[in-house]
Order: C-alpha cells, then structure tokens, then sequence
C-alpha cells in the first residue's frame, strides 16, 4: 500500500479509479474523534490526517471525487458549521502531492472560520480545491466548463453544507457553470442576479488594513510610501492602482504572467511602478527594502526560510494563510519587528461582498460599505487597529 498523501494527484486519481472509488470522504464519527475513511483503502489517508497536528484543527469533513469527465480531483473542506452553513472559494491550482493538496484546503477552510466570525458574517469556514490531476487542459474552453459543471454537480451532492464561491484561479465565467449544477454558490455573474467578481472590494480591503497599521506605528499615511505586491491578479492588480491613487512613491509588483505586468504597465504608464517577470514560484520580491510588503498570490510564502530577508515594516496583503506555521512565524515576525496585519482580517471584503447575495442586492449597500469604513467599530481599519493596539 502506498503512502497515499504522498502521492502525485494523478496517481491518487489513479488509485481511487482502480478500486473503484469515485467519491470519499474522511469525516470523524462524532466532534473530537479522529477522522475515518468513507472507503477501507483510503484508511492510512484517515489516519495521516489524524496525526496531523499542524494544519488539521477538528475539522468536520473532507469531500473529494474524481471528476466522472475530466478525471481531475475535485474537494470540498468543511472545517465548522455552527455559524452556517461552511462558505469559502474554490480555487484550481497543481499541486505536487496529495499532501500539499489536503494542506491547502484544511488551511483555507480553518482561515475562512476565522475570517467569517471576525466579520460578523453568519456562515462556518469552508474551502474548495481543484487540481486538473493531468487529465484536462483548463485553458481550453470546453474542458474548463465541464470542470466546473461537475464541481456544481459535485457541490450539490453534499446537500449544502458547504456553499462554494470565486478564488484564486477560478474567474465568474467559472461560476456560471457552477451555477447551472448547483444553487450552493455564490459569486454568481450580476447577468444572473450575482455580486459577480469579488477582487475590486478585496483590493480595497487591503488598503485599510495597510493604513491602520501605518497609524498604528505613527508612520502617516500611504502617501509616500513604497510597497512591494507579489502577485499582480485579479486582487494585485486592482491593489496597485488603489496604491498609485493613494499617492504611494514607489510600487514593486512582481508576478510570473506577462500578460498581467503589460495590463498595468499600459494602465499606469508614468506611474512609480516596477513591475517584473519572475520564475513561478520566485520569492526574492519578499526581500524587497519597502515599508510595506502585500503578498498577494499564494500562502505558505512567510516562514522560516523567508522571514529573515523580509526588510519592510509591515505585512499586509490579499493571500490566504500566508503563514506557513502561523505560531511559530508569527513570533519570528514580531522578533524582528515586523507588523504583520492577518491575512484573514484585511481579505474578508471577499466574501463579505457576496455574503447576502442570494437575498439580492443594492448599489453600494451600506452593510457591505461599513467594512470599508474607518469610523465602523467592526469595520476592517478598526479591527485592525484594534487587534494591533492589544498585540
């Protein structure tokens, strides 16, 4: 038997399909047991995740299943329910193992707990994972739908625990075919009555919680100031024009798709902005000497390799846990006096803008806009300034 969570994805998927398996999951019997396999040949995968004592925090469940089409391994991670139904995004993203897979998902699932109950919001944490597994090219139109028609089928099998939304690498076209599969989404196209792409308002986000922690050190505000973006999407995009508004004197973008720098190069043309082309998974943007650092593509990017050639001031930025270990780092960043403003806390615009989507929606409503509000006593500049008043 192998070591299932060190498995490539495709050889997992290979694995389930010989045995038969379509779909699984590892769920405990009652809150605080260890997990169990819904299938005897997945039991050494129930058991890693019960020794795992970093990333797995009680979740409720793991989903997962082979897509009966494009073959790619599809998962849904429920981490709490007692506020709602679990909500967070799907994101489609290679992974090198099984492991990294399970990782990300129980990670992302635990930070949307966190991030929905810090905002008031009245759901649980959840997370969707999508790895193409080798099977499909989801560049190609037709195969990208039917990715996501049979992860809105697969959504709605789990009879609504888990509600899914927009991420990292999924686009609101996306959502359309997982909308045609399953009422358990949001993020929905405003042609179909949805809030539509969440990263304009995520952008935002990231700027309070950047300006509450400049005041928190009595640094002034942005103007002036250098930032370092890594990762220039759909969110860095948007954070670097907000930043160029703000009167910031020098932007240092980095991100590995041309096509994202040429975008804003052709948007900002006499702007203060460095933009480069990196390597995918190239870190040297982190050593940047700025006031500010804004990682805003992967997590996992601060740790202990990377924290001591960190030269800002302060962290804040639009990824997902961008705390590898997030005890241990968040100690390292304190050691060396560097503010880090939790990801969770300053992102949440996210699904904040499409938290009450499904009971409609008005120009500028005012309970998604009192986030965005430096005098709201829950809003983002608040609670940041708040939490790094305590720390």
């Amino acid at each position: 038997m192998p070591e299932l969570h060190r498995l490539d994805p495709e050889s997992f998927c290979a694995f389930l399909r010989e045995r038969g398996i379509r779909r699984a999951f590892l769920a405990p019997p009652r809150p605080g047991e260890p997990p169990r396999a819904s299938h005897e040949a997945l039991a050494p995968l129930a058991a890693w995740l019960a020794s795992e004592r970093r990333d797995h925090r009680e979740h409720e469940a793991v989903f997962f299943q082979v897509g009966p089409e494009t073959g790619a391994l599809q998962g849904a991670f429920v981490h709490r329910t007692c506020r709602g139904q679990a909500a967070g995004g799907v994101r489609l993203r290679r992974y090198d193992t099984i492991e990294s897979w399970f990782r990300d998902g129980l990670r992302l699932s635990y930070g949307m707990t966190l991030k929905n109950a810090l905002a008031g919001l009245w759901w649980g944490g959840g997370k969707g994972v999508i790895d193409p597994a080798g099977a499909i090219d989801p560049e190609q139109p037709g195969p990208r739908r039917r990715l996501y028609e049979e992860y809105g089928a697969f959504i709605s099998s789990l009879r609504g625990c888990y509600v899914t939304a927009e991420d990292s690498g999924t686009t609101a076209e996306d959502m359309a075919a997982v909308f045609s599969r399953t009422r358990f989404t949001t993020c929905i196209p405003p042609e179909f009555g949805g809030s539509g792409n969440p990263s304009g308002p995520t952008a935002r986000g990231v700027v309070c919680g950047m300006r509450a922690a400049l005041d928190h050190l009595g640094m002034g505000g942005l103007r002036g100031k250098s930032v370092a973006v890594q990762g220039l999407g759909e969110v860095g995009g948007r954070l670097v024009t907000h930043l160029l508004e703000a009167g910031v004197a020098r932007v240092v973008g980095a991100d590995p798709d041309a096509r994202r720098i040429e975008a804003l190069r052709r948007r900002h043309p006499d702007a203060p902005l460095e933009l480069r082309q990196v390597p995918a998974g190239d870190e040297s943007i982190l050593a940047e000497p700025v006031d500010i650092l804004s990682p805003c593509a992967v997590g996992g990017v601060l740790n202990s390799r990377t924290i001591p050639s960190v030269r800002a001031r302060v962290v804040c930025g639009a990824a997902n846990n961008q705390l590898e270990d997030p005890e241990a780092d968040d100690e390292r960043l304190a050691g060396r006096g560097i503010v880090y403003v939790p990801d969770f806390l300053v992102n949440r615009m996210g699904i904040v803008n499409c938290a009450d989507e499904q009971y409609g929606s008005v120009p500028d409503d005012p309970r998604v806009m009192s986030h965005l509000d430096d005098a709201s006593p829950h809003g983002i500049y608040r609670t940041a300034r708040d939490v790094l008043d305590r720390a």
